[in-house]
């Protein structure tokens, strides 16, 4: 570990440095309560505020907005709360530029992070933005607004760093914190015999995973549909049991409130909160909607389906500007269909009940994309929060 810096090596007068940050969603509150985590550790005297979650607020995160307010996707459903958010933005700026923060960290969350990031640094705040928007998957003309909004980005993926490097714009790469957080044995027999155990699962027969999303747009735009894939791997097959993981109560609710629907057949389920990681390392494989979740499990090495739905035209709009084939992370990172996908009317129960009942029949299949996921896991650990430090230190110092 660096030795901490002097509190004057890091602030101009010798003052505790503080640090504004945005992170609107489960996985930025975690990306950010790491880093947060590193420069408390590095820098004692560090304050951090403005607008993140509960892992946040456990490293002794001042949040002025909970970051639940910002977790909304696709077009339509941001405009049907642009006028919340756009009022949270403004309150935000007007307020940040009257306390003079010594730097202002926007994590991911490019649509709201950015135009902040611009209105902050023309008044004179360094800015550095968390987690390279997906310029490389779509919407690649964002990259001018990244230059005009951020002193500095941090990538989480090793060829990122190069795309802004030909903008020249400066940029980290990072590596990614479920990399370093995630064992490199997480998914070995041991660890899925210790978490089933631990989760209260069966110790035979097959689990499954359904991850349906962290946000309740999600829940309801998915789990209808993964209710329905349970029903009918059930009625096919005696040796399944499943498992879902939610990252709150209000997403729980939506979840049970489908299943209650139709008791039959009775679901073989166990429904756990805030455990995602012990319910990867427990199942066999998953059925789990795009986005950092598709990592985790990959993390994890596990095989699995990915599934995504969203508004008919956020899904119009998004699929004319996206320039890769695939959607989800794992395939992206690989550059190559690893494991299936469906999305919008392709993510009907019956497919995604195929895909996964293909997938436990075929276990040669199962461990050529655990080996796989195997070497995606080494390319991605790099002493995330330490690098991470290092760039917002270095930024403070400048």
């Amino acid at each position: 570990m660096t030795d901490a810096p002097p509190a004057g090596g890091v602030h101009p007068h010798g003052k505790p440095p503080r640090i504004a940050i945005v992170a609107g969603e489960a996985s930025g509150d975690l990306l950010a309560a790491h880093l947060m985590s590193a420069l408390t550790e590095r820098i004692p005297s560090v304050r951090f505020m403005g607008i993140g979650g509960p892992r946040m607020e456990e490293q002794g995160f001042d949040s002025w907005w909970p970051g639940e307010k910002l977790a909304v996707r696709g077009y339509v459903e941001v405009l049907r709360h642009y006028r919340e958010i756009s009022g949270i933005r403004r309150q935000l700026a007007q307020r940040l530029e009257l306390d003079q923060p010594d730097l202002f960290i926007g994590v991911d969350a490019p649509d709201f992070n950015l135009d902040l990031e611009v209105r902050l640094r023309s008044r004179g705040i360094r800015t550095c933005h968390y987690v390279s928007p997906s310029i490389w998957a779509w919407r690649g003309g964002r990259i001018e607004k990244i230059r005009r909004a951020a002193d500095h980005v941090m990538c989480l993926f090793p060829f990122e760093r190069a795309l802004y490097a030909d903008a020249g714009i400066p940029a980290t790469y990072v590596g990614h914190p479920l990399a370093d957080l995630i064992p490199r044995d997480a998914g070995n027999p041991d660890a899925a015999l210790a978490a089933r155990k631990a989760l209260g699962l069966p110790m035979d027969g097959k689990i499954i995973g359904l991850l349906p999303g962290s946000r309740q747009s999600e829940l309801h735009a998915l789990a209808e549909r993964f209710v329905d894939v349970a029903r009918r791997l059930t009625a096919r097959r005696a040796d399944v049991h499943f498992v879902v993981p939610f990252a709150s109560a209000g997403t729980e609710a939506i979840w049970r409130v489908v299943q209650a629907r139709d008791s039959e057949p009775q679901l073989p389920v166990t429904l756990v909160q805030r455990a995602s990681h012990q319910a990867l390392a427990a199942c066999d494989i998953t059925l789990v909607a795009s986005g950092t979740a598709t990592l985790e499990a990959a993390l994890f090495r596990r095989p699995m389906v990915v599934a995504y739905n969203m508004a008919p035209l956020s899904w119009f709009l998004m699929r004319r500007m996206k320039y890769q084939p695939y959607v989800g992370l794992p395939n992206i990172l690989c550059g190559e269909f690893v494991v299936p996908e469906f999305l919008q009317g392709e993510a009907s129960p019956e497919n995604l009940a195929q895909a996964l009942g293909n997938l436990l029949d075929d276990p040669h299949m199962r461990n050529s994309i655990s080996t796989r996921f195997g070497a995606l896991h080494e390319r991605l650990r790099q002493d995330n929060s330490r690098r991470a430090a290092d760039a917002v230190i270095a930024l403070l110092q400048a």
